[in-house]
């Protein structure tokens, strides 16, 4: 087939790098991704998704697949460290409310579902950006290789320190273009360490024995650390152990720890390692039962950024960095490319002007949105980590919301903010609309004219 549009070079091959090719892949757009690591190997832990993204899974016909290694969520508990239960959310009726149930996976298995279905040449290896350049005509990345890519746009989607905002960044601080909030450290840092277990003993671990998923945070009055687990099919468990890091020290923290891999000192959780868990045995089982190779311990920050595009740059996913506490930042990366793949679809002649028209809207369509999330993922952090200080563990206003939320706020209105998120549920303008069948209304989206005027050539041509 044709050319249909402009030429794309998206560097990262993480969940929202993947997901835009997919998008592009289906409007015939070429397309390469360049990945810096030599393979694609995510974090082991655990994801969920909900009504808010899975349509577009249907629309590109990937949603069986999805459903086929997840568990759909029956509840979010959270417990005190001797499983006494403070709060939670029960997910029975969400499916009949949203059309959907929300489903929870290892982060690795969709990575892999997800690249299945990107041509394999698609997507280059090894390939780390070392500097940019960008004119009137196109776009130019080198890598550390030595090698250099040229395209009409270059999507940024190459995670939370990404060379591409940074060289971004960098050329319009030169220029005295880039926000003061820009250029701002990340606010408050988490140290995660975070798995999937091999399949373990059901008597040992009852909790696995459930057919549908338990998302089950332990959360300590008086330490900044929490753990987590969700059962998995096949018998398997994702875990996740948090410590939370003053924002005061976080950059001394994140120096040390921003590499973090299988082969890291892990010494700085042993302090939780005899907990218990609320899927059975100890924290130690869990990290015993995991390849340590499929261990991974990374650095988490916050931070939503002003700065989203420059010439024929822009960015997506962790270009808005996300804390993981309301299971939002894969969410986001998804719902940008959508966008931007909408954008794109609707951009005519490919020139510097209807590209910069392109990128505003993605930025015009996606920034509120993004905005609210990142709130909610603050408000998230507090009720699940409680703001931790280094000197004052849980300062008493924080104590005190979690304790109005957890005792004082019905169960019905806990349940109406899931459900105010799956109201916010962009597709792709460019494949057929997946129409509601739930309960709860779907705010409006913008109709793609460029869409209904082929669907109305195609069926003129079979009259």
């Amino acid at each position: 087939m044709a050319k249909t549009g402009p030429t794309v070079m998206i560097a990262g091959a993480g969940i929202g790098g993947l997901f835009l090719g997919l998008l592009l892949e289906r409007q015939n757009i070429p397309y390469m991704i360049y990945e810096r690591a030599p393979e694609v190997r995510p974090l082991g832990s655990t994801m969920g998704f909900g009504a808010n993204i899975l349509p577009v899974f249907e629309q590109l016909g990937i949603l069986e697949d999805a459903m086929a290694i997840s568990h759909p969520v029956k509840g979010l508990n959270m417990m005190d460290t001797d499983l006494n239960f403070l709060s939670g959310v029960d997910f029975t009726n969400y499916k009949e409310q949203t059309g959907y149930s929300t489903i929870m996976f290892p982060r690795p298995k969709m990575y892999a579902m997800l690249q299945s279905h990107i041509p394999p040449e698609k997507i280059m290896f090894s390939k780390r950006v070392l500097s940019i350049e960008q004119n009137e005509k196109g776009v130019m990345v080198r890598m550390a290789d030595g090698t250099t890519y040229h395209g009409d746009i270059l999507v940024g989607a190459d995670g939370t320190h990404s060379a591409v905002r940074q060289g971004m960044f960098k050329r319009l601080d030169k220029k005295g273009l880039l926000p003061a909030t820009d250029k701002e450290e990340m606010k408050m840092g988490n140290l995660c360490m975070v798995g999937t277990t091999n399949p373990v003993d059901p008597e040992k671990f009852p909790g696995v024995k459930r057919d549908h998923a338990f998302f089950e945070r332990i959360i300590n009055e008086g330490d900044p650390y929490t753990w987590h687990t969700v059962n998995m099919p096949g018998n398997r468990i994702c875990w996740g152990v948090t410590l939370q890091v003053e924002s005061a020290a976080s950059t001394d923290v994140r120096f040390r720890n921003s590499d973090w891999g299988p082969e890291a000192d892990d010494s700085i959780m042993h302090r939780v390692y005899e907990n218990k868990t609320a899927i059975g045995g100890i924290v130690r089982d869990l990290i015993e039962n995991t390849p340590k190779s499929e261990v991974s311990k990374i650095f988490l920050e916050e931070k939503l950024f002003e700065t989203w595009y420059d010439g024929r740059t822009v960015l997506i996913g962790d270009g808005k960095d996300f804390l993981p506490t309301a299971g939002q930042g894969a969410v986001n990366a998804m719902q940008d490319a959508v966008i931007l793949a909408n954008c794109i679809y609707e951009m005519g002649e490919v020139t510097p002007d209807n590209i910069a028209v392109a990128f505003k809207e993605y930025y015009n369509e996606r920034y509120e949105p993004v905005k609210r999330m990142m709130a909610k993922s603050k408000f998230m952090a507090i009720l699940q980590y409680g703001q931790a200080s280094l000197l004052n563990f849980f300062t008493w206003k924080e104590r005190a919301i979690r304790h109005v939320v957890f005792n004082w706020v019905p169960k019905s209105i806990q349940m109406k903010q899931f459900l105010k998120d799956a109201m916010y549920r962009p597709q792709a303008s460019f494949l057929e609309y997946v129409e509601n069948r739930g309960t709860t209304p779907v705010l409006p989206q913008k109709s793609s004219q460029r869409y209904l005027r082929e669907k109305a050539t195609e069926k003129g041509k079979y009259m």
